[in-house]
């Protein structure tokens, strides 16, 4: 079954985004055996700078920054005080400061809480938002076509680890270039001057990128168990539900920071009593977000979050599972128009 193209840009309460440039089918072949350039300059980014910019960072987030060397970063989240999830981020360490990127739908409430706890006279920061844009390029053969956007050496680029970055000439300004792992394959997140994007968009395109919309981005990243603020994760969720010990986005060893109290006592002491998990949905149902999941004995247990048809796997979503709930249980899905079987497993699906 294809998927017709979408080509419009659709609403999903923020900029708008196109969902299919083709259909969903050609996109995830060219990304699992090619390349595709993807828009993503619908997230958040920011930068901070300053003598202390890495101290107060550190303060704010999961993951220890303070020991990151430029040209390196990690995944991280901002918290409440209560532990609950703000916004999860990519953090790349600068030779000056830090550029960081957000979810669409978390970055204004990261953006208010930089503001409200970061002073600007020893750690100046600037919302890039509308200046810089981004474009991701993931398959493959990515490091070649990331190579050609900023005329960086395809070698330097393939043997990155994830968050390491590299800064590039582009035009009259400066791309930063990363290697992101949230796509399930080779990927790298391209930011740049906002002025500098459609050149760049052609010269992915001409190394041979298939142009892809949000869909096959979404399929992609429901396959290696990335969640999407607002969308399986929001200010509900604590970073451990949202499995982030394995997404390597804490750190046990470093100082204090917001809401860390929450995230050790859980670690150390005790269990959360829910968890982000695959699910495999029998059929080819579209099943809405927040769908509840019920077992044998009618108990609710989860509900779905994001569900997707994978041309690979067929219908997948993530869904929040209570931990009792064994991999391989069979739940069911119900909701007003339908009925569904749904099979729990561990992410990432196979690859």
């Amino acid at each position: 079954m294809s998927d017709p193209a979408n080509t419009s840009p659709t609403d999903v309460g923020g900029p708008p985004i196109v969902l299919t440039y083709s259909s969903v089918d050609a996109e995830y072949e060219a990304l699992r055996t090619r390349a595709v350039v993807v828009d993503r300059s619908h997230r958040g980014r920011l930068r901070i700078g300053g003598p202390r910019a890495a101290d107060m960072l550190n303060g704010l987030v999961t993951n220890d920054v303070g020991g990151i060397e430029p040209g390196h970063g990690c995944y991280a989240a901002a918290l409440t005080p209560k532990g609950k999830i703000v916004a999860d981020l990519r953090i790349y360490r600068e030779e000056d400061g830090f550029l960081i990127d957000a979810p669409m739908r978390a970055a204004a409430g990261w953006l208010a809480v930089v503001k409200k706890y970061v002073n600007p006279r020893a750690a100046p920061h600037h919302d890039l938002s509308t200046s810089m844009r981004a474009l991701g390029v993931y398959g493959p053969t990515s490091h070649h076509v990331a190579a050609a956007v900023v005329g960086a050496t395809p070698t330097a680029l393939g043997v990155m680890p994830p968050y390491a970055h590299l800064h590039a000439a582009v035009g009259d300004g400066v791309a930063v270039v990363a290697r992101v792992p949230d796509a399930g394959v080779e990927g790298f997140d391209v930011y740049l001057p906002a002025e500098q994007f459609d050149a760049a968009w052609s010269r992915a395109v001409d190394a041979h990128a298939t142009p892809a919309g949000l869909a096959v981005w979404d399929v992609a990243r429901v396959e290696a168990g990335y969640p999407e603020w607002g969308l399986d994760i929001d200010d509900t969720t604590i970073p451990q539900e949202a499995n982030f010990d394995d997404l390597h986005a804490i750190s046990y060893t470093k100082g204090c920071y917001t809401g860390q109290e929450v995230v050790a006592r859980v670690h150390f002491r005790g269990h959360v009593n829910r968890h982000l998990r695959g699910l495999r949905i029998e059929g080819d149902a579209a099943i809405p977000p927040r769908t509840p999941l019920v077992d044998e004995s009618g108990r609710l247990v989860g509900e779905v979050r994001t569900a997707v048809r994978s041309p690979r796997l067929g219908a997948i979503a993530l869904g929040m599972v209570r931990r009792e709930v064994a991999h391989g249980a069979t739940l069911r899905a119900r909701w007003d128009e339908g009925d569904a079987a749904v099979m729990v497993q561990t992410l990432p699906f196979p690859a």
